[in-house]
């Protein structure tokens, strides 16, 4: 009899126990750090590849979230950097994106003109789901942005700062719905991560997953949830209203004008991270002519101009370093669904 699976048996165990490992003595995932992003020099003045007069880009999202405006965003810098013409949208939202994943992959597998954006959420949502198709069946491309999660309440809620909200959650979890996105995402874990922190039993944590971060800022104002979970870019109109209060970032340090959590007592702490992918069966040669015109769009005006707009921070990696920046992300995933105890 084979000994084969029992080394993989082993080298599943010992992954996983590392990044357990990892958990418990410094109270964070791997990925919440984000990974050191690849150094860039000034791209040199060499002529943007033109891949099609007219590429599509399949947004795992529903309109208005943050893999559509990044997404539009990526569109608009590679029409603005001559690598297109024109760029067609396909908005594919619902389960983390992994049912556009599902449909991309389908598709688009060896389509050579049509991108998919993704990223934290999906990785999540797969580790969460286990669906048929996961992320071995597309290739990254590059890692384009991080984001930090604002967590808030509306604005009549007596929760005030951190210590509040450590105290509720402690007191009543159960009683504290958190609203977020997609289920086994990003901000699925986070309020988990948050539950932790505050030494309440995340097991009992009621999470209500929602397609965008309008739905979260309504459940927040009508009282369906007590706290909402999202990036600063979704909650900057309520926040500047007066409709919401912002009690914490999940950086290390205050951002967006907003305190981290970290300084306020709470270790938690997470990164999200948003990239852009091509489809499994996209000949090599033409993934790196992509992967050029992609990264002269991130140069391009536009593009720099969106990043300071949502207050995204530019996060780029591909290659080697981006394949196994990913298989940590999804092992830490795995780890986290099993240690906060996510239900889909």
């Amino acid at each position: 009899m084979s000994d084969a699976p029992i080394h993989r048996r082993k080298a599943i165990a010992q992954s996983l126990g590392a990044a357990a490992a990892a958990w418990s003595l410094v109270g964070l995932p791997a990925w919440a750090q984000t990974g050191a992003a690849t150094p860039r020099p000034t791209p040199a003045a060499a002529k943007v590849p033109k891949l099609a007069g007219t590429l599509r880009i399949v947004i795992p999202a529903n309109p208005g979230g943050g893999w559509d405006q990044t997404g539009r965003a990526l569109g608009t810098a590679l029409v603005g950097a001559g690598a297109a013409d024109q760029i067609e949208y396909e908005n594919i939202g619902g389960k983390g994106g992994t049912i556009g994943l599902a449909k991309y992959a389908e598709k688009y597998g060896n389509d050579a003109n049509t991108l998919l954006m993704g990223g934290m959420v999906m990785v999540g949502a797969v580790a969460l789901q286990k669906p048929a198709v996961d992320m071995g069946h597309i290739q990254p491309l590059a890692r384009l942005t991080s984001d930090y999660l604002v967590a808030a309440v509306a604005a009549q809620s007596p929760i005030k700062n951190t210590k509040d909200l450590a105290d509720a959650l402690r007191a009543d979890l159960r009683g504290m719905p958190v609203a977020g996105g997609s289920a086994g995402g990003v901000d699925h874990m986070f309020a988990g991560v948050l539950a932790r922190a505050a030494k309440a039993k995340p097991e009992e944590l009621v999470y209500k997953p929602f397609a965008g971060g309008a739905d979260v800022v309504e459940a927040l104002a009508t009282g369906a949830a007590s706290v909402g979970l999202s990036g600063y870019s979704e909650f900057s109109d309520a926040l500047a209203s007066g409709k919401l209060r912002a009690i914490g970032v999940s950086s290390r340090r205050s951002v967006f004008g907003i305190p981290a959590f970290r300084e306020q007592g709470l270790d938690a702490v997470m990164a999200n991270w948003r990239g852009v992918f091509t489809g499994k069966g996209v000949a090599p040669a033409r993934a790196a002519e992509m992967l050029t015109a992609i990264e002269a769009a991130t140069h391009h005006e536009s593009w720099t101009r969106t990043l300071k707009q949502n207050r995204w921070e530019p996060s780029w990696l591909t290659g080697k370093d981006l394949a196994e920046f990913m298989e940590l992300d999804l092992t830490t995933a795995r780890v986290m669904v099993y240690l906060l105890k996510l239900k889909a």
